[in-house]
């Protein structure tokens, strides 16, 4: 046979052959022959001029099966052709990886279902093996609700969703809750298109939160919530329920677009609120337990499912602006008494301070006008004092009522907090909660026992004649001092004189001699009103009965001239 010959031609045409072959095996799965089985290594020949290795541990369960021998025919991922020990670098989960890419994609497009298995721990979720391409499956995409315990999931085939792919990263986010959630809808669209509101069903408590608790109603959960537990008020639904138990509901609604479905149990008891007006009248006083309390009252339960309200202007005649928390306590039994019932809003308004006597109404009862008091002085403003009465209850003494000789702010002088005084009652208006105090008119007693025993002459009565001295002088009017006494009043601009012209208070000076009229004293509380006004019209009737008529034909200026003539005769 003859010999060959290669020339530089052959050669080089050759070589540039097996570099263009090269190139088109390198990054692409191929099919090759296991040839030997070297301890953990596979010994395969794809073709090329030298075999590659490849672990047994990427042949997965075909290696655990022992379905991988000598003589094998398997697919693996050329890396390169060549290393630098002139093998070729396999992979086996590289093809795998390849293969899987492609059918993944293809469904992923199509939104179906992959099959995979939960077969590691990372962090913040694991990994899942989806035919040789690995996915990450994130915590919160475990499950509907968190698990503690994944063992029971882990190196078991089971259906998962692809949220995300990114081919070029190598990227694949899988959910096995978006699959149990599909299916959780479908079985709940079944369950509640066989349920009706009003519809009597048992149901087992799942969990329980601040607002209510959630029923199984098997296979769909319906929200309880804490309002229509029971007719009387549940601070949270772990007084009356517990996980795991079975309880009797009523449907309240369905929500079909949203699967959502509202229960109660209060439903299935008799409302209380029927007939509540007979049941509490107003007016009638009853007993009830405190159950919650607010800035603006507190609440009483009166009977299971039947609460009102106290307003904490109604709590306390005395305690005004107090916080209701330091009037009553949680579960207090308290009596109250019934202001007001609402059935449409079912609401009752309840009084706690009536259930004890009008302190203001006691203090009239016990002190009647014009009878002297003891107390403390409380406080002192810029009109007068505040005293504290029996009763926790405070009169007051007005400026104008502290001292007969000197003007009420330098008599408030005199005073200080936590003194004991006397002071005569002048007024109680009940309904105005308000006391009227004098001090300065206990001095009047002696003027009036004086004045009884010097007759009409010097006498301090009502139409009585005085003659007094002006002592100050401003705007309002005129302040006097009764001759032969220290008692003063005041006489206000509109009774100084009965020409409107002349009550002009500048008219007066202090030291001037003044007569008035008393058009009212009071000998229990001791007020003197003067009226000049009042003496100049009575003056005038007194002189046209004397001294002529209408039908004299003398004039009023000749009348009153006679009336003032005679007076200065006698």
């Amino acid at each position: 046979m003859a010999q060959q010959t290669v020339t530089k031609d052959d050669f080089e045409s050759m070589l540039l052959d097996s570099f263009v072959d090269n190139d088109a095996a390198e990054g692409t799965v191929v099919r090759g022959k296991v040839v030997a089985i070297e301890k953990d290594l596979a010994i395969i020949d794809v073709g090329l001029k030298t075999e590659g290795r490849v672990p047994l541990k990427e042949f997965g369960q075909a290696f655990r099966d022992g379905q991988i021998t000598v003589g094998s025919e398997v697919e693996v991922y050329v890396d390169r052709v060549e290393n630098a020990m002139g093998e070729a670098v396999l992979s086996r989960e590289k093809a795998r990886r390849e293969e899987s890419w492609v059918k993944l994609e293809e469904k992923y497009n199509a939104n179906e279902r992959v099959e995979g298995t939960i077969f590691n721990q990372v962090k913040g979720g694991f990994t899942v093996d989806l035919e040789g391409a690995v996915a990450f499956l994130p915590r919160s995409q475990v499950d509907i609700r968190p698990i503690r315990d994944i063992a029971p999931l882990m190196n078991v085939p089971q259906p998962f969703q692809i949220l995300k792919m990114d081919k070029r990263r190598g990227n694949i986010v899988v959910s096995r809750r978006a699959i149990l959630e599909e299916s959780r809808a479908e079985q709940r669209s079944e369950i509640v298109q066989q349920l009706e509101e009003g519809q009597v069903v048992d149901g087992v408590v799942k969990n329980i939160t601040d607002y209510g608790a959630f029923v199984d109603l098997g296979g769909i959960d319906g929200l309880l919530h804490v309002t229509d537990i029971a007719w009387r008020r549940v601070n949270h639904p772990s007084e009356v329920l517990t996980i795991g138990e079975t309880i009797k509901v009523q449907i309240v609604r369905i929500n079909h677009e949203s699967h959502r479905i509202s229960l109660g149990m209060k439903q299935l008891q008799a409302d209380p609120w029927e007939g509540i007006e007979a049941k509490y009248p107003i007016g009638a006083k009853f007993s009830g337990r405190v159950t919650n309390i607010t800035d603006y009252g507190a609440f009483v339960e009166l009977e299971p499912g039947i609460e009102g309200l106290i307003h904490v202007s109604e709590m306390s005649w005395t305690k005004k602006n107090v916080h209701p928390g330091k009037i009553v306590s949680t579960s207090q039994e308290v009596d109250v008494v019934v202001l007001e019932v609402d059935p449409d809003k079912r609401r009752i308004s309840l009084g706690l301070k009536q259930t004890l006597q009008n302190p203001w109404e006691a203090f009239a009862e016990k002190n009647p006008i014009g009878s002297t008091i003891e107390g403390e002085v409380k406080n002192k403003t810029e009109f007068g004092l505040f005293i504290g009465l029996e009763g926790d209850v405070d009169g007051m003494v007005h400026l104008s009522d502290l001292d007969w000789q000197k003007s009420g702010e330098v008599a408030l002088d005199d005073y200080n907090r936590g003194d004991m005084v006397k002071a005569k009652v002048l007024d109680v208006d009940v309904e105005k909660e308000r006391i009227s105090l004098g001090i300065k008119q206990l001095a009047a007693d002696d003027l009036a026992e004086s004045s009884s025993a010097g007759g009409e002459a010097g006498g301090i009565k009502k139409n009585a004649v005085v003659t007094t001295e002006v002592v100050d002088v401003n705007d309002g009017g005129i302040e006097v001092r009764i001759a032969d006494s220290e008692v003063t009043a005041f006489i206000r601009r509109a009774d100084l004189s009965r020409d409107r012209n002349d009550q002009r208070p500048e008219r007066f000076a202090k030291g001037d001699k003044v007569d008035a009229r008393v058009t009212q004293y009071d000998r229990k509380t001791g007020r003197i009103q003067l009226s000049i006004k009042a003496l100049e019209i009575a003056e005038e009737k007194e002189a046209v009965a004397a001294y002529g008529s209408s039908d004299s034909g003398a004039s009023l200026g000749d009348i009153l001239g006679a009336a003032l003539k005679g007076r200065d005769e006698k």
